[in-house]
């Protein structure tokens, strides 16, 4: 029998290593971002198209590189991070592994131009594929300029497999604020399709983060600072009223890394035990120092697992350290640990101590008569009155029932078709079947398409009688210029002032001024709007959402029948546009099973 294994070649090895590294475009804007901040950048620029398909650019003024190392930059295990495996237990640089160019050359077209701040020339470097192209000498500012182009151009099956633009681009931003909100000393600047998404300027942790999440976010931060002897933690939490029922805004730094753990998430959602409603996560921004040597990132090329020496340590830090800060700024109770101990031992010794001049501390007596009472004389005239009451209402109302069989839901109240539940749920008996509906959500399914028939005839608005001001962050700013020109059809009168500062003066007739800053939020959520059907849609479900109600509101049958005919008329669906089921079917013959 001949042999069968054979090394693989260079280039299909390559495409293999670099799944691990480069999953989509988002894990490319990562690597190159860190290997700017490795270079000693101060200014970086990310330029996008088409959400990192066909371009991620990345522009730096850092130390750049010479002819050499440009072209050795590609090579798979290059790297100059480190030297031996002793360096690999104190990393203090991004990179390390030396996989990430050579990856990312395997499954693109790359060009690079670099120049070392005194050198007279720089030089061009050209690999697609994995393939190098060529390489020249060319005239180009000091620092890096990377361009990724077509990426898995050859790797269709890898390519097939991306997400549309908006999803893709949501993991751009993602990887691009972490980067971002580690470096607040660094410049940073965000492009996408020839629109600017962010201008980050050098300043404290809390410009960095009101910069990028908006300036609502601020007066919701609360500082949190820890320094002890082996451990550094800073940061911000936010207060319980920004909490949010989706995992966003949560950031767990260390030594400047970003990195992912669940088991210190949930050390700060203890912290505000008690301060939550169910389901509700707080948003913070968490930065620890330790000592190299006590962690390990090397755990996977993403570098977004590491490994703590001391990690229960850590969760108690941080535990303790957030609830403190929680009660220093009347959040939540704290233990006061500055307090007086002479004062605890004095309240809890005799009723007597001496004081600092030798007389005597007593403590006050009070003194109760246990037979007062201040509604003796007013009984006996409260009584009276109850009396009264009593003989006029006998006198006006026939009681022909007895008290005690009085009952809100009377048995001919429900026929055999149609019954409500203490859950708030209802049966229903469709034909043969019998079902348990959820009318919270059918009800938001019939206010969605009746609002679908009345938008496109009535646009009335109600004028504010005062405006209200929404701050928008600069996401939130590119994403209004793709939608501010459906507004006006929809009842909708707004303006910017001061660039970022969005001004609403009128809204849809029927909505209410409590609730117009949380629409405009929930439109957000959307990355990007490239369609106006993409964006109407939304739209419809969020007015359905802010006008529908919950299962809980129907205590009345005549107002459940009335909504069943209109679900009839829809044509009885079973879910809802996000997947969740306005109804089930009661598995009866099954229960006839058990008896």
């Amino acid at each position: 029998m001949s042999d069968i294994i054979q090394l693989l070649p260079d280039h299909v090895a390559n495409q293999i290593a670099a799944g691990e590294v480069v999953q989509r475009p988002a894990s490319i804007v990562k690597e190159l971002l860190e290997n700017s901040i490795d270079a000693e950048a101060t200014k970086i620029e990310l330029i996008i198209r088409d959400a990192g398909k066909n371009l991620i650019q990345v522009v730096d003024d850092g130390k750049g590189m010479s002819e050499t190392d440009a072209r050795m930059a590609f090579e798979r295990h290059a790297t100059s991070k480190i030297r031996g495996t002793e360096d690999i237990f104190k990393i203090a640089t991004k990179g390390f592994r030396g996989e990430a160019l050579a990856s990312i050359a395997a499954v693109s077209q790359v060009e690079l131009k670099t120049k070392q701040k005194n050198a007279e020339v720089g030089t061009n470097i050209y690999i697609e594929g994995g393939v190098f192209q060529f390489q020249d000498p060319v005239q180009t500012a000091d620092g890096c300029n990377f361009l990724v182009k077509n990426l898995f151009y050859n790797v269709p099956a890898r390519r097939k497999f991306l997400k549309n633009n908006n999803v893709e681009f949501r993991h751009v931003i993602d990887e691009f604020q972490r980067v971002a909100l580690a470096h607040e000393n660094l410049e940073f600047s965000l492009f996408h399709d020839d629109e600017a998404v962010f201008r980050l300027r050098k300043g404290s942790q809390m410009q960095r983060i009101v910069d990028i999440f908006g300036r609502k976010l601020q007066p919701l931060l609360i500082p949190i600072k820890e320094d002890i002897i082996w451990c550094k933690l800073h940061g911000f939490v936010a207060k319980p009223e920004g909490a949010k029922k989706t995992r966003g805004e949560q950031f767990l730094f260390v030594n400047g890394r970003y990195f992912k753990s669940p088991y210190f998430n949930k050390a700060v959602q203890e912290a505000f035990e008690g301060l939550l409603l169910p389901g509700y996560v707080p948003s913070f921004f968490l930065f620890l120092n330790l000592d190299p040597e006590k962690i390990d990132v090397n755990i996977h090329p993403q570098k977004t697992e590491v490994k703590f020496e001391d990690e229960h340590l850590i969760f108690a830090l941080l535990r303790s350290t957030i609830k403190r800060s929680l009660g220093i700024y009347n959040v939540a109770p704290s233990l006061d640990f500055e307090r007086d101990p002479e004062l605890d031992s004095m309240m809890n010794s005799s009723p007597s101590k001496s004081n600092g001049s030798g007389g005597m501390l007593k403590m006050p007596e009070i003194i109760v008569d246990k037979d007062y009472n201040p509604f003796l004389e007013e009984r006996e005239v409260a009584q009276a009155e109850i009396q009264n009451l009593t003989e006029m209402y006998h006198q006006n109302i026939n009681i022909t029932a007895e008290p005690s069989k009085i009952n809100l839901f009377e048995e001919e109240d429900f026929d055999e078709d149609l019954m409500r539940l203490p859950n708030g749920y209802w049966l229903f008996n469709q034909g043969d079947r019998t079902l348990m509906l959820d009318l919270g959500r059918m009800h938001r399914l019939v206010v969605a398409e009746n609002s679908k028939s009345t938008k496109k005839t009535n646009n009335h608005s109600h004028s504010l009688l005062f405006s209200l001001e929404y701050h928008m962050n600069e996401i939130e700013h590119v994403k209004y210029k793709s939608f501010k020109k459906y507004l006006p059809g929809l009842g909708f009168e707004t303006t910017t002032a001061h660039g970022n500062v969005l001004r609403i003066d009128a809204v849809p007739e029927g909505m209410k001024e409590t609730q117009v800053i949380k629409f405009l939020e929930n439109l957000f959520e959307i990355l990007e709007y490239k369609t106006e059907e993409e964006f109407m849609q939304h739209y419809q479900n969020q007015w359905g959402k802010m006008n529908s109600k919950s299962r809980f509101d129907f205590i009345y049958k005549a107002d459940a029948e009335q909504l069943i005919k209109d679900f009839t008329a829809l044509g009885f669906p079973e879910f809802l546009p996000t997947g969740k089921r306005c109804f089930y079917e009661v598995p009866f013959n099954d229960f006839k099973n058990k008896f």
